[in-house]
């Protein structure tokens, strides 16, 4: 049975998004000036040295136009080898492999992908898919990368309407630029607090 970990880096308003996802974001790339060597290691290390990614298909086609070119590098290296398994309802144009198509019904595809195998999967970006993940119960892990940024604008991780839901931390680490990379394990639904007035 494989585990999913989603993995997201992210601002202290909750957005993800990145100034490639889309022409009207405001902002460049704003984790660069808090990229260190050892965030770079803390992040390699929460992905593994071996896993598959499960990916949304804007999220997708993003990174195989710069993956696959891009210099050879640890973390490159090893998106490059995993397998792909999309969110997509055109599979037949998926180029930048090993990849597969979840099928129609997401959710069932993610069910049958996390029981077979046993490398991890990887969920990163992909805002709506990680969306119904979290909904689903079908997260493991979250991993969220904090830098100490207010946005102001853009896709949040927590959409409006998400379902409450209960983490536990289980570690937390802190690099010298003050990014934090906060591990969480997915509890379940979270209770209502019936004695509130």
């Amino acid at each position: 049975m494989r585990t999913l970990k989603i993995i997201e880096h992210i601002s202290l308003d909750g957005i993800i998004q990145h100034s490639q996802d889309d022409d009207d974001f405001p902002y460049s790339d704003w984790t660069a000036p808090y990229r260190t060597p050892a965030g770079r290691d803390m992040v390699m290390a929460a992905h593994g040295d071996n896993f598959d990614l499960l990916l949304g298909r804007r999220t997708y086609d993003i990174w195989s136009k710069f993956w696959p070119t891009a210099p050879s590098n640890p973390i490159g290296d090893r998106l490059n080898a995993a397998k792909k398994f999309v969110a997509t309802h055109r599979a037949e144009s998926l180029a930048w492999g090993p990849v597969e198509g979840l099928g129609s019904d997401i959710i069932e595809g993610i069910r049958r992908i996390k029981s077979q195998g046993e490398r991890p999967l990887i969920l990163s970006g992909s805002s709506t898919l990680t969306s119904l993940v979290l909904e689903h119960g079908l997260a493991d892990e979250v991993v969220l990368i904090v830098s100490p940024v207010l946005l102001g604008t853009g896709k949040r991780f927590f959409a409006e309407g998400s379902p409450a839901r209960a983490f536990e931390l289980i570690s937390t680490q802190a690099t010298p630029s003050g990014v934090m990379l906060n591990t969480y394990k997915l509890v379940g639904a979270l209770q209502a607090d019936k004695t509130a007035h």
